[in-house]
C-alpha cells in the first residue's frame, strides 16, 4: 500500500489539477520507497483515488481535478468518462466502473502526464523494456552487466519547474524545508522501475560500473516550444555550440530556470500547460561497450614497413604498416568499430625490430566481444603471425587501461639496444674502431634532427650511450652494438647530422661516417608479462 500522509493531501490535489500522473505525484511528495513506483499503473490510480476520497473529517478535500490524468481516458467507444461539475472542474469517476470497463481494456489509456510527458507511464512498462531488449539482443554484444542511461527532452525541466512553483507554498508550510532538488528526480524514479524489468528480461543486473551501456534518447516534438521563452528571458544561458544541434540543452534550460524570476516565469509560461496529446518517443537506442585493450610485443622484419600508416599530403607512401597488419585481425575477432595503436617508442621505416620485440597496446573501440579464452587468444596470435612475414607478435593478451601506463613509465630512463652497420670514408683497421669499446656513459648533445624538425620542436637534448661494442668487417665497414638511453637518435650519432649531434662516430674516428642498416635488438621494458608458449 502506498504511504501518503495528510500533509501530502493539498500537494496531491494541486498536482492532479495540474495534470500529473501518480508517479510524478509520488516524486513531489518525496516518496523514496522504490516498491511504490513499481506497482502497476492501474493500482497506483486506484490507491491515489482512495487516498483522496478517504474520510479526514473537517479537512476532507473534494477529489476534484481539471482533467486529472488518472481518470482522463482516451475512449473509442464512449463519449465521456468524466462528469463535469457546475464550477467547470471534473469529478473523478471510478476507473473500474462498468461504464468504463465496457469499452474494454484495450480502449483505456491514461492521458499523458503534464510533467513527465509519459516517461513514468507507458514508457516504463514491460512492453517498452522488451523493445529495448530486442535492440540489445540483436546488436550481438557480449556483456555480463549493463549501465542504463536515458536522455530526456529539456522541456520536462520547464514543466517540472511549473509544477514546483504550484506546490511550493504548500511545501513551505510543512515542518521540513524543501528545495526542488529534494524531489525524487525523474531519472532516478524511472530507473527504479525499469531496472528490475531489464533484469527479468536480460538476466543480467544493472551496474553503474559496467562497460556495456544502453542509452535511450527520448523526444517530444509536440512540446518543443515550451523552452523558447527562456532564450529571450535568459539569453546568456543559450549560446550556439558547434557540436550541439540545439541551444536548448538540458543543462542550459536548468541554468535558465535557476535565473528566471517566478513572476517572469508565470508571465511567459502557461500553468498548467496545455495537456499533450501523445507521450514521448524513444528516438534513439544505442548500445556501446567500453574500450578493451590488447597488448603484446611485435617484431618487424621489413625495411620498407612503417609502424603507422605513412601518408603525405593525402597520398599513401607505403602499402601497409605494423599497426594495420596487427589491428585488422583484432578488429575482426573482437568486432570493434575502430582502434588506437600505441607502443613503447617507434622505429623508422627502414629499421627492423628484432629480439623479444617492441611492447605495444591497441585500444579497441566499442567491441562486440570483450572476452577471449587463453586458447582463443593464442589462436588469434597465430593467425596474425601466419598472415605476414613482415610482422610477428608474441605475448598477446588482454590488459586493463591502467596497465598500459606501465608501458609509458620511465620513458626517458629505459634503455634500448641497437645494431648498426656503419660505413667510413677513410680506410680503418680493427684497432681504430676498438677504441669505441672502451667508451662508457658517453653523453651526447643532440639538436633536433633535420629529418624530424617538421614534427618536433627545436631543442638540444642530452642523451647517453651507455656501452658500445664494435665488430670489424672490412676497411670501410664495421658493425656497432650500442646500449643507449631511450630517445637517442642513433642515425644522427653515426653521421653527425651536419654537426647537430656532438660527439658522433665521424668526429670520434676523424672521418666521414654513415649508417647503412639499423636494427633494434631489444627494448628493455618488462611489459606486458611474458606468456608461456
Amino acid at each position: 500500500m502506498t504511504v501518503l500522509s495528510e500533509k501530502d493531501r493539498p500537494i496531491v490535489q494541486k498536482l492532479l489539477n495540474f495534470g500529473a500522473c501518480p508517479r510524478c505525484i509520488f516524486r513531489f511528495c518525496r516518496m523514496g520507497l522504490q516498491a511504490s513506483y513499481r506497482q502497476p499503473y492501474k493500482e497506483l490510480l486506484s490507491e491515489l483515488c482512495e487516498f483522496l476520497e478517504s474520510n479526514t473529517g473537517e479537512n476532507k478535500l473534494p477529489c476534484e481535478t481539471v482533467n486529472p490524468p488518472c481518470k482522463r481516458m482516451k475512449l473509442e467507444t464512449t463519449k465521456e468518462v468524466e462528469e463535469q461539475t457546475s464550477n467547470g472542474s471534473h469529478q473523478l469517476t471510478n476507473v473500474d466502473s462498468d461504464e468504463n470497463a465496457a469499452g474494454g481494456d484495450e480502449n483505456l489509456r491514461p492521458a499523458v502526464c503534464n510533467i513527465c510527458l509519459g516517461i513514468l507511464q507507458e514508457l516504463c512498462e514491460m512492453d517498452f523494456v522488451k523493445a529495448v531488449c530486442h535492440k540489445i539482443n540483436s546488436s550481438e554484444y557480449q556483456f555480463s552487466s549493463f549501465v542504463f542511461s536515458v536522455s530526456f527532452p529539456p522541456q520536462l525541466s520547464v514543466r517540472e519547474h511549473a509544477a514546483w512553483l504550484l506546490v511550493k507554498e504548500d511545501m513551505e508550510k510543512q515542518d521540513v524545508l524543501v528545495e526542488k532538488e529534494d524531489l525524487v528526480q525523474l531519472k532516478e524514479a524511472y530507473k527504479w522501475i525499469v531496472h528490475p524489468l531489464f533484469l527479468e528480461e536480460l538476466g543480467v543486473p544493472a551496474d553503474g560500473k559496467s562497460l556495456f551501456e544502453v542509452s535511450v534518447v527520448f523526444a517530444h516534438p509536440e512540446t518543443d516550444e515550451d523552452c523558447r521563452f527562456l532564450a529571450s528571458a535568459c539569453p546568456s544561458c543559450f549560446r550556439p555550440a558547434k557540436n550541439k544541434q540545439s541551444v536548448f540543452t538540458r543543462m542550459a534550460v536548468v541554468k535558465a530556470l535557476d535565473m528566471i524570476s517566478e513572476e517572469d516565469f508565470h508571465k511567459n509560461f502557461r500553468c498548467p500547460p496545455i495537456s499533450p496529446k501523445t507521450p514521448c518517443t524513444a528516438v534513439d537506442i544505442q548500445c556501446t561497450n567500453g574500450a578493451i585493450f590488447v597488448a603484446g610485443r611485435y617484431n618487424k622484419y621489413s625495411r620498407t614497413l612503417p609502424q603507422t600508416p605513412w601518408i603525405i599530403d593525402g597520398e599513401r607512401k607505403m602499402e601497409s604498416s605494423v599497426e594495420e597488419l596487427i589491428s585488422e585481425h583484432l578488429i575482426a575477432v573482437f568486432k570493434a568499430d575502430s582502434f588506437n595503436f600505441s607502443s613503447s617508442g617507434r622505429e623508422d621505416v627502414d629499421v627492423r625490430t628484432l629480439g623479444n620485440g617492441r611492447p605495444f597496446a591497441i585500444e579497441l573501440v566499442n567491441p562486440r566481444r570483450v572476452h577471449l579464452a587463453a586458447a582463443e587468444m593464442k589462436e588469434l596470435q597465430q593467425t596474425i603471425n601466419n598472415s605476414s612475414d613482415k610482422v610477428q607478435v608474441r605475448d598477446l593478451q588482454l590488459v586493463t587501461r591502467e596497465a598500459i601506463g606501465h608501458m609509458k613509465e620511465g620513458e626517458e630512463g629505459k634503455t634500448k639496444t641497437y645494431s648498426a652497420l656503419i660505413w667510413t670514408e677513410k680506410v680503418i683497421r680493427n684497432e681504430d674502431v676498438a677504441l669505441l669499446d672502451n667508451m662508457k656513459e658517453l653523453n651526447l648533445d643532440q639538436k633536433t634532427p633535420l629529418r624530424v624538425l617538421h614534427r618536433r620542436p627545436l631543442a638540444v637534448r642530452v642523451r647517453t650511450i651507455h656501452t658500445m661494442q664494435s665488430e670489424y668487417i672490412d676497411e670501410h665497414h664495421f658493425r656497432l652494438h650500442l646500449k643507449t638511453q631511450a630517445g637517442t637518435y642513433i642515425k644522427e650519432f653515426v653521421h653527425g647530422d651536419f654537426g647537430r649531434t656532438k660527439p658522433n662516430i665521424g668526429s670520434i674516428l676523424g672521418t666521414t661516417a654513415d649508417i647503412l642498416e639499423l636494427d633494434v635488438e631489444s627494448v628493455d621494458v618488462d611489459w606486458p608479462p611474458a606468456l608461456d608458449d
